[in-house]
C-alpha cells in the first residue's frame, strides 16, 4: 500500500486511478478533434486546450472517486463498475457544464460534452475489461509471512481470503505449543533460519500475531529479517492498515501512545478545517436556505410539532451542545426516553422517512458547523445518555471526543447505520482511525464519498 498524508492506498487503486485520468485526458482531446473535424476547424496545438481538458478530467476523475468507481465492489465486479462510471462520468458531464456557465470559454465547449462522455465510458469500461483481471493478480498482493498460530492468525487468515484483499498469507510459523486454530502452521522448530525461510518465500512483509508477546518475541530472527529489507509489523498496525479502522479487540494503551497518529502537523489541520468550516457553511446555509424554508413548511403541514428538532449531544472534549435538525419523527417519539432507532421505525413521519433518505434533515446542522460547535466531518455525535453508557461498555470510546463531532465521517461512510452496542463498536473503530490519522486530504476523500452514501442509502433511520 502508498501512505498518502497518513492514509493508506492500495497499489491497484493508485494504478487504476492514474490510468483512468490519462484516459480522460485522451478522452477529452478525441471529442475535441472530432467536433473540430464536424465544423472544418483546425484545432490547433494541444497546449491552446489544455486547460480545458484537464480541467473535464479532474472532474470526472473525482466524480468517480465520490460515487465509489474505486472501491472493493467496484473492482471486483465489472456490472458494478459499469453503473458507478455511468453515474460518476454523467455528473461530472453536468458539473463540466456548470463551470462553462459560470466561467464561459474556461472549459469544454458544450457541443463537445456529449462526444467526450461517450468516449471516456467507452475507453474506462474497456479498461477494465482489459487490466481488470491483472489488477486483481497475484502481482498487486503482498506476500506476508504470519508469526503465529492463533486467534489473531485466524483473523488474518480469514482477512487475506476476502475478496480484494491486497495481501496473501504464504505461511504460518507456531512461534509455541500452544493450541493452534490454523492448522497448516509449521512449527517453529522446524525452520533451521527463520530469515533465510522467509527469504526464500519472496515474502515483502511479516506479521506478529502471538497471543502472548512477553519473553515470545524472536528478536533476534526478527533484526535479521528487517536488515534484509523485509517490512516487519505488528498485528494491531497491520490490521489498522488492511481495514481502515482501529481494531479494538487487540489494541492497548501503549500502543496508542507510541504508535504513529494523534499528533504531527495536528495545529495546521486544524486550522485548515476550521478555515473550511466556515467557508463552506456560510455558503451551504446561503444556498440552501431555500430548500430548508420548504421542506419545514412541509414538515408542519406533513404532522403536528414544530418543524425543527432540537436535542443535546456530546460534542468536543465532552462538552454538550444542542444540534438542529429537521423533524422526521413524531412529537412524541421520546415520551419514554431516549432510545436507539430501529429499521422502519414507527416513530418517523411520513415525509421524515425521504428526508432521511436524502439527508436533508441533516442540513440545518450547518448552522452548528458555522458556530463552530461542530465540523463537516468528524465522528457522529451521540446523546449524553447514550455516551455515558457507552463510555461503561467500550474501551476508549471517549478518545473519539478528542476531534469536534462531524455531520459526515470516516464511520459513516463506511459502516451502515446501526443501533446496538454491537454496531458502536464497530463505528467506534472507523472514528479512533478518524481521529489518529486526520488530515485536510482524508476530510476531502470523506466529503467526496459522502456523495456515494447520498446517492446509494445504506440503512438511513
Amino acid at each position: 500500500m502508498i501512505r498518502l498524508f497518513k492514509h493508506y492506498i492500495p497499489h491497484a487503486v493508485m494504478l487504476l486511478g492514474l490510468v483512468d485520468l490519462a484516459l480522460l485526458v485522451l478522452a477529452g482531446e478525441a471529442a475535441w478533434q472530432l467536433r473540430a473535424a464536424q465544423i472544418g476547424m483546425d484545432p490547433g496545438a494541444l497546449s491552446d486546450r489544455i486547460i480545458q481538458i484537464v480541467s473535464f478530467s479532474l472532474t470526472v476523475w473525482i466524480a468517480m472517486i465520490a460515487v465509489g468507481v474505486y472501491g472493493s465492489e467496484a473492482l471486483r465486479s465489472l456490472r458494478f463498475a459499469g453503473a458507478r462510471l455511468l453515474v460518476a462520468v454523467s455528473l461530472g458531464i453536468l458539473a463540466v457544464s456548470l463551470l462553462d456557465f459560470l466561467i464561459p470559454g474556461a472549459t469544454f465547449w458544450r457541443s463537445t460534452l456529449i462526444y467526450a462522455m461517450l468516449f471516456a465510458i467507452g475507453v474506462l469500461i474497456l479498461a477494465r475489461l482489459l487490466i481488470g483481471t491483472f489488477i486483481g493478480s497475484a502481482a498487486f498482493r503482498r506476500r506476508v509471512v504470519v508469526l503465529g498460530a492463533g486467534l489473531r492468525a485466524k483473523r488474518l487468515k480469514a482477512l487475506a481470503e476476502r475478496p480484494g484483499s491486497g495481501f496473501a498469507i504464504v505461511s504460518y510459523i507456531a512461534m509455541s505449543e500452544a493450541a493452534r486454530e490454523v492448522e497448516e502452521a509449521i512449527a517453529r522448530d522446524a525452520i533451521h533460519d527463520l530469515g533465510r525461510f522467509v527469504d526464500n518465500l519472496a515474502a515483502s512483509e511479516v506479521v506478529l500475531a502471538l497471543e502472548e508477546r512477553r519473553n515470545a518475541l524472536p528478536l533476534k530472527d526478527l533484526l535479521r529479517i528487517k536488515t534484509m529489507g523485509v517490512h516487519v509489523n505488528d498485528f494491531s498496525s497491520f490490521m489498522e492498515r488492511e481495514t481502515g479502522r482501529v481494531d479494538l479487540d487487540s489494541v492497548n494503551p501503549s500502543w496508542l501512545i507510541f504508535s504513529d497518529g494523534f499528533s504531527g502537523g495536528r495545529m495546521v489541520s486544524s486550522a485548515a478545517k476550521r478555515i473550511f468550516d466556515i467557508l463552506a457553511s456560510g455558503l451551504l446555509l446561503a444556498l440552501t436556505a431555500p430548500v430548508i424554508a420548504l421542506f419545514a413548511l412541509l414538515v408542519k403541514l406533513d404532522s403536528k410539532g414544530p418543524a425543527f428538532f432540537r436535542q443535546q449531544r456530546v460534542g468536543l472534549y465532552g462538552q454538550a451542545f444542542d444540534v438542529i435538525k429537521l423533524r422526521s419523527m413524531r412529537t412524541d417519539a421520546e415520551k419514554d426516553g431516549v432510545k436507539w432507532a430501529e429499521k422502519n421505525d414507527p416513530r418517523v413521519t411520513r415525509l421524515g422517512r425521504f428526508i432521511r433518505k436524502v439527508r436533508i434533515d441533516e442540513l440545518p446542522q450547518t448552522w452548528s458547523v458555522l458556530k463552530g460547535e461542530m465540523s463537516f466531518v468528524g465522528p457522529r455525535p451521540e446523546v449524553p445518555k447514550f455516551v455515558t453508557d457507552l463510555e461503561e461498555q467500550l474501551p476508549y470510546y471517549a478518545e473519539r471526543h478528542m476531534v469536534k463531532p462531524g455531520i459526515t465521517g470516516w464511520a459513516q461512510i463506511n459502516y451502515p447505520y446501526g443501533a446496538s452496542i454491537e454496531d458502536s463498536r464497530h463505528k467506534l473503530e472507523y472514528d479512533l482511525y478518524y481521529a489518529k490519522n486526520y488530515t485536510p486530504f482524508l476530510d476531502l476523500l470523506i466529503l467526496l464519498q459522502t456523495l456515494r452514501v447520498v446517492l446509494w442509502p445504506e440503512g438511513a433511520r
